[in-house]
């Protein structure tokens, strides 16, 4: 009996210990970190260290809900975040401010040390001084810290760039499905799940990664996938990714205002299976070029001019006009007066009762100062714009009665213009945005905002739109831009190029860089 009963203890301690030791298998170490900005090389903007966001530890994870200590992955994991730094698109950074972002985070990394895994979250489109590819540089820098037997995800926008250096050190690559970015949340959400799911289930790094280049260099303004072609190209995505063997696929239009020759558009398919990868790339990229004529403006797109007058003569309202050339968030300096000198002229907006026009925005510190001193209802006088970009238009002398003023933003009525006046440039792309300055866009005849396609609170509620060709470091005319770097032919800079054989190049893994 004692035997027995020695034989059942022992069997249930080494049941016991095996329950035990699996309950406490390590988990999986992911770092988080990254650098997110578009930069316009044809802007004479430069953006400086203090217009970026720096989130660090813990403050970073509020960005990932899904990663919160209560939620499945989560738990699942032990997440460490080093630092992402964001800006609104601009101009250049400087190396300067470029080494100091990447050093601050690279030894953030360095602390949390050892990695299974890296989750690296960049927009794609950074330009620095000196330095081609910066995406790819700092993701190197990092393999550097990290090792290159760490798993690492790389979530982008589609307006970025995917050089096969990026290629080369990431493991998994997505990028947003839809342009406006509505779906942004969804997909960074998915290149962590994959980064996740291919840790925890033993699958490791996927097999294969098939890239092919696509000499096409297209604004965003012109690849909606609102609109076709791009719905119909983008709805090929799903099909592809839910194949066995595949596990995702991409994309990237680019981003057609800097002049490097990484800037081109890129397909992108990774998975276990190589025929399924390299035909599914070669199937999108081939989709891709030839639907590269069909690409237009989402919107009628004529001269200022023209929008006016257009605008004017409509019985629609709101009627909106997009500024596309100073686009802030596509890159523009966003302080151009080219737009509002000419629309401070037109005759038919200088009357109480002519129609109602909203200008969103111009920086004028100088105009804050005044609109402050003045109070609402006073009369205010100050020159507002063209601090960074005066090429097209000095800054504009602007006077007329403030509506509403604060240390950031005042509302100047000039006849019947509001021109909305910030302390430095902005981007207005809510409906809150304006009623919390005593705007009312949905009454106004007119609305004019510094952007290309309109994002979705202004999208949804127009009445009509159109596009105007305007000047700024986005301008719209890629063909008459002084294009030097980008790797020739290119379509539409060449427009009659013969087609290119769009070569299935199937990249490394970062282990083959070092043999193994």
């Amino acid at each position: 009996m004692k035997k027995i009963m020695s034989f059942m203890s022992f069997m249930f301690f080494c049941h016991m210990a095996l329950l035990f030791g699996s309950e406490q298998k390590p988990l999986p170490r992911i770092g988080i970190a990254g650098i997110s900005i578009e930069c316009s090389t044809f802007s004479p903007a430069v953006t400086p260290l203090e217009a970026f966001r720096q989130r660090e530890g813990e403050a970073l994870l509020g960005n990932y809900p899904y990663l919160s200590s209560d939620s499945l992955i989560g738990k699942g994991a032990v997440w460490l975040p080093a630092m992402m730094s964001s800006a609104t698109p601009g101009g250049i950074i400087t190396r300067e401010t470029y080494e100091t972002l990447v050093g601050k985070t690279l030894d953030l990394i360095r602390a949390n040390m050892p990695y299974d895994g890296f989750f690296y979250h960049i927009h794609g489109a950074m330009s620095v001084v000196g330095l081609d590819d910066p995406e790819g540089d700092f993701l190197e820098r990092i393999r550097g810290i990290i090792g290159n037997d760490a798993i690492v995800s790389t979530s982008m926008d589609l307006h970025g760039n995917v050089s096969t250096r990026l290629a080369e050190f990431s493991d998994l690559i997505t990028c947003f499905r839809m342009a406006p970015h509505e779906d942004a949340a969804e997909s960074i959400r998915r290149a962590v799940v994959n980064l996740y799911e291919r840790i925890t289930s033993g699958k490791g790094r996927p097999a294969y990664k098939a890239w092919v280049a696509v000499p096409i260099l297209l604004p965003g303004e012109r690849t909606s996938t609102r609109v076709e072609p791009g719905k119909s190209l983008y709805a090929m995505i799903p099909g592809i990714e839910a194949l066995p063997g595949v596990v995702d696929a991409g994309i990237w239009i680019s981003y057609a205002w800097a002049d490097e020759p990484r800037n081109q558009g890129v397909v992108m398919v990774v998975g276990d299976d190589r025929e399924q990868v390299g035909s599914s790339a070669k199937k999108l990229a081939e989709k891709f070029w030839s639907v590269r004529r069909q690409f237009d403006f989402e919107a009628p797109a004529k001269s200022l001019d023209e929008c006016l007058d257009a605008a004017i003569a409509s019985k629609k309202k709101p009627f909106f006009i997009s500024d596309m050339g100073d686009n802030p968030t596509g890159g523009g300096a966003g302080d151009v007066t080219w737009t509002l000198a000419r629309l401070l002229r037109r005759p038919e907006f200088k009357t109480p009762k002519s129609k109602t026009v909203i200008y969103a925005s111009i920086p004028g510190p100088e105009m804050i100062a005044e609109a402050k001193k003045a109070g609402v209802g006073g009369q205010a006088e100050a020159m507002v714009g063209a601090m960074e970009d005066n090429r097209f238009e000095g800054p504009v002398k602007l006077s007329g009665t403030v509506m509403y003023t604060s240390d950031r933003e005042a509302v100047i009525k000039t006849g019947n213009i509001h021109v909305i006046v910030t302390q430095s440039r902005a981007a207005y792309h809510y409906e809150s945005g304006m009623t919390a300055i005593g705007l009312k866009p949905r009454e106004a005849d007119i609305v004019i905002v510094k952007q290309g396609y309109l994002v979705p609170d202004w999208y949804n509620m127009q009445a009509d739109w159109m596009m105007a060709h305007t000047r700024g470091g986005v301008d719209q005319d890629l063909v008459n831009l002084p294009f030097k770097r980008v790797v020739r032919p290119m379509y539409p800079l060449d427009p009659n190029m013969a087609d290119p054989e769009l070569n299935v190049i199937f990249v490394p893994s970062a282990r083959c860089k070092y043999g193994r």
